[in-house]
């Protein structure tokens, strides 16, 4: 017999009664039954119950057993009774009569415990993550995980890609977030970068000619942690093609992402078509370019309304240029303790307020209420319910002035809605593609360019728009997609021609010699025959996030970072030693008070 198991935990049934079995796993729990010891025998495929009365020749030693002990077992498998099956559990027909155990390995006092589902702090469950993964919920999130990766692995694969690996000592390259700089002892004074993402190396193996490239791909980015995003590095699902349109790549990635949420999503439907919605619309319909379709509500301009009306701060607000008002509808909102609360929710997000109307029934007829309706009068709320599509019991929200400082507070605002009205369907998965982003944005306080998204994108109308539009403008082929309200996916055709991305650099205040000290591989490449390419990214930590209807990305990480982007567990980061330092040629600054 094996040293160890014969079986694992989740193998033994009805069929194995009589037999003679080896197992060996962590105590998840032991319950003493009137002098008979009931253990729940766990390992990583699940869980066997065993047993021992004073007749088993260990019996004293099994008393000495404690949670989250290593133990090997031998013993014989016996049927349970038939009012002791246990269906949830593969093995739930039998138990294991124990002859023979051996302690493998002792567990000191446990910092938290892993059977049940106490909640405790993260900072524990961090410094402790080893046990943290032993606990059900987040063990299945770690399968959930590898095996989505596989799954991604194969139907790329099935698509004619092929998955190339790319440096993670390079060079630096501005990705949109600070670098992790790694310094050479070879070369004193110099530093490395842990990559952002593969996107130069992805566009240089298309100039090599290789077609279809993929990559789960770890990416390095010094942020600012949040629920859904790590602080320092990431996986992704790098991918890039040649000699193709933006639809070509919508039409490569979707039955990937359709055929996973398939079949990990545990049944809850998938749109099958994927609306494309430019960023204007979306900015203008849900105040967000990563919106949640879940959520019926769609946001109007409502600014003629308002006009010239008796509210005088909209009224007011209209005569400046650039400014508009907007209102978000609520369906069976139609009461004024919620719309208060709506109210509140708008003070609470730096906002003075966000104005409202409700309609109810007066018995003769439906009637509109709030301050905003005495202020318009009768023909104007008229007006506005009917474009909105309300009646009796719905409300609509109103915010105004330049959608720049409203926009946010007012996606947000549409998400509660949509959420305390019971309208956002929880249970289905809703994509969108995001398309005709901006190539350039306009700083408000400094009234300079700079590029909104990739700055490796083809503008729409290549060197003509660059000629002959102002540059806010132009729209890129830059692409987004998302589900439920998170970004899953970012990317674009490329700018492979030299001239068109010294143009657009230009535009966004970078002579010609800052894009070759930045990019000089790149456009070098380019000057050597290069295809018209493109592809994308897809976050592999959100795409498991969502799967496992978790709202934190640490509970898909195996071993993630808290939120100060420390490592509880090893102690990271470090300090380094006086001679480290002199290898490197490095000296640490002390800290300013």
């Amino acid at each position: 017999m094996h040293a160890y198991r014969s079986h694992t935990c989740s193998e033994l049934n009805a069929s194995n009664v009589g037999d003679t079995v080896r197992l060996s796993g962590w105590v998840h729990r032991v319950r003493d039954h009137g002098g008979i010891l009931f253990i729940d025998l766990r390992d990583h495929y699940g869980i066997t119950q065993v047993l021992a009365d004073p007749d088993s020749p260990v019996f004293k030693d099994i008393e000495k057993v404690r949670s989250e002990w290593v133990i090997r077992i031998d013993g014989t498998v016996m049927a349970r009774s038939p009012e002791l099956v246990n269906p949830k559990l593969p093995t739930g027909e039998v138990e294991v009569f124990i002859r023979d155990m051996e302690v493998l390995g002792e567990a000191a006092e446990l910092p938290l415990p892993v059977f049940g589902d106490q909640e405790y702090p993260e900072e524990t469950r961090l410094k402790y993550r080893f046990i943290d993964l032993r606990r059900e919920s987040l063990h299945d999130n770690i399968m959930l995980r590898s095996n989505v990766v596989s799954s991604i692995r194969k139907r790329m694969e099935g698509q004619g890609f092929n998955e190339f690996q790319t440096p993670i000592i390079t060079a630096s390259s501005p990705e949109g977030a600070r670098d992790f700089l790694v310094p050479s002892r070879l070369h004193p004074g110099k530093f490395y970068a842990l990559p952002q993402a593969p996107q130069q190396f992805k566009q240089l193996i298309m100039v090599a000619g290789f077609d279809k490239y993929f990559q789960i791909a770890p990416c390095f980015r010094d942020e600012d942690p949040r629920a859904d995003r790590s602080p320092t590095d990431f996986y992704q699902l790098d991918m890039e093609m040649s000699f193709v349109s933006q639809q070509d790549v919508f039409d490569t990635i979707e039955p990937v992402l359709k055929g996973v949420m398939e079949e990990f999503g545990k049944g809850r439907p998938v749109n099958q078509e994927w609306p494309q919605i430019s960023y204007k619309d979306a900015a203008l319909w849900y105040g967000s370019d990563k919106p949640d379709l879940r959520n019926p509500i769609k946001m109007q301009v409502v600014s003629e309304h308002f006009a010239g009306s008796g509210f005088k701060i909209f009224a007011s607000l209209l005569e400046n240029e650039g400014t508009e008002v907007r209102a978000i509808p609520a369906p069976t909102g139609g009461s004024r303790k919620f719309c208060d609360r709506m109210n509140k929710f708008a003070q609470q997000e730096g906002l003075p307020g966000m104005g409202y109307i409700f309609w109810r029934d007066q018995g003769e007829g439906m009637e509109a209420a709030g301050p905003l309706a005495k202020n318009i009068g009768p023909e104007r709320t008229e007006a506005i319910r009917e474009q909105l599509g309300l009646g009796v019991g719905d409300a609509a929200f109103f915010l105004g002035g330049k959608p720049s400082a409203f926009e946010g507070v007012a996606g947000r605002a549409r998400n509660v809605i949509g959420e305390e009205l019971g309208l956002t369907d929880k249970d289905k998965f809703e994509f969108c593609w995001i398309v005709d982003f901006p190539m350039y944005e306009k700083d408000e306080e400094t009234g300079e360019l700079d590029f909104s998204h990739n700055p490796f994108s083809m503008p729409q109308g290549g060197m003509a728009d660059f000629e002959n539009k102002d540059p806010l403008d132009i729209l890129g082929y830059q692409y987004d997609l998302a589900c439920n309200g998170y970004e899953l996916i970012s990317g674009a055709i490329r700018n492979h021609k030299p001239e068109i991305m010294y143009k657009a650099f230009e535009i966004a205040g970078y002579p010609a010699e800052e894009v070759d000290k930045r990019f000089g591989g790149m456009v070098n490449a380019f000057t050597y025959g290069a295809p018209p390419h493109g592809g994308c990214a897809t976050g592999i930590d959100r795409l498991v996030m969502l799967l496992a209807d978790e709202s934190n990305i640490r509970q898909v990480i195996m071993f993630p970072m808290n939120q100060r982007a420390e490592d509880l567990m090893l102690g990271g980061p470090s300090e380094p030693t006086n001679e480290q330092l002199r290898e490197l040629g490095l000296r640490v600054l002390p800290q300013e008070s």
